[in-house]
């Protein structure tokens, strides 16, 4: 498979008052087309600020470095605003955690729905007009051209993350991060909204970045997941590989802190004890190790690198070195 994005040794960090907080501390990895990736781990790891940052999304305070960042075989490793400009909503496109707050509430639907094809298609108000009907109908919006003329308070919160769908596929990006997509939402629109971008990915053959801190949400939607912590992928691989063989021991509480929908039995969840470490003093050797219940003195002292345990899947911690005691994976999960 051909790759669309691909992101080596990336490092945001942004300065405050008291220090330079170090959010993304070297992270790579790649998408391919028309795949899903999942980024998952908890609030404060750093995966929305990776993301934001191949958008260019920050503020002035934020100091980006990075070795390569190729999107669509096109170097935006330190783009002009200009082909920003260009790639953002048409190329690439975001759909943040709360559609209330991404949508104005000044403007109709419809306005801001064709403002996009306007700016970036350069067609006219009548085929904007037209597009965006087509789209929130394909989104499963109900009488789209009246919607069109209604206002954000006018719709319910999942009727709203479906128009910031239709707005994130008006122009066919080839790339959509959802960030969140879902948590302000009950349980019931959750499904039909993971259900919808499945479905569309499908039908446009769109590559998609889910960044979630629940790994039950990426199960169906994504086929490969990268787990982060403390501004690091800690562990990569395809859902498989961390459903059902994941090595690092943060992988393996993300796990038992959800609820296994197979398992006949009432498993007690287990939540990970403590705090994430302090990105303003990131630690020297492994950021989870104050919370891990198999931390070694090397675990202080080294940040282990990303151990290759299969083909695509690897893991950043000093148990997957060949000499390191072989532990057991708590998880008990059948494939």
């Amino acid at each position: 498979m051909s790759k669309l994005l691909e992101v080596k040794n990336l490092k945001t960090s942004f300065k405050t008052h008291i220090g330079d907080v170090q959010s993304v501390r070297g992270v790579s990895f790649h998408l391919n087309k028309g795949e899903a990736l999942g980024v998952v781990g908890e609030s404060g790891c750093g995966k929305s600020v990776t993301m934001m940052t191949i958008m260019r999304l920050l503020g002035e305070n934020a100091k980006i470095e990075a070795e390569t960042i190729t999107f669509d075989d096109k170097d935006i490793t330190k783009p002009t605003e200009k082909l920003m400009q260009t790639i953002r909503g048409n190329d690439m496109s975001m759909i943040f955690q709360d559609p209330m707050t991404s949508l104005n509430p000044l403007f109709t639907i419809g306005d801001q729905l064709t403002e996009h094809l306007i700016k970036h298609k350069k067609i006219s108000k009548k085929e904007a007009k037209e597009k965006a009907i087509k789209m929130l109908d394909m989104v499963g919006i109900p009488s789209p051209e009246k919607r069109l003329k209604q206002y954000p308070h006018e719709f319910s919160g999942g009727m709203r993350q479906r128009v910031m769908i239709a707005m994130s596929l008006i122009c066919e990006p080839k790339l959509i991060i959802a960030d969140e997509p879902t948590t302000a939402l009950d349980v019931t629109i959750q499904a039909q909204i993971l259900d919808l971008m499945k479905d569309l990915k499908e039908k446009l053959d769109t590559s998609i970045i889910l960044i979630t801190h629940d790994l039950g949400v990426v199960a169906d939607l994504c086929s490969r997941i990268n787990v982060m912590y403390g501004g690091l992928i800690v562990e990569e691989g395809t859902t498989e590989d961390i459903f059902y063989r994941g090595r690092h021991p943060y992988t393996w509480g993300l796990l038992r802190s959800v609820p296994n929908p197979k398992s006949e039995l009432k498993e007690k969840l287990i939540p990970i004890e403590g705090q994430p470490p302090d990105l303003l003093k990131p630690p020297v050797g492994c950021p989870f190790t104050a919370r891990c219940d198999y931390a070694m003195k090397i675990c202080k002292e080294k940040q282990p690198p990303l151990f290759e345990i299969a083909e695509g899947h690897r893991a950043a911690c000093w148990l997957c070195h060949k000499n390191a005691p072989k532990v057991e994976s708590p998880i008990r999960r059948e494939e």
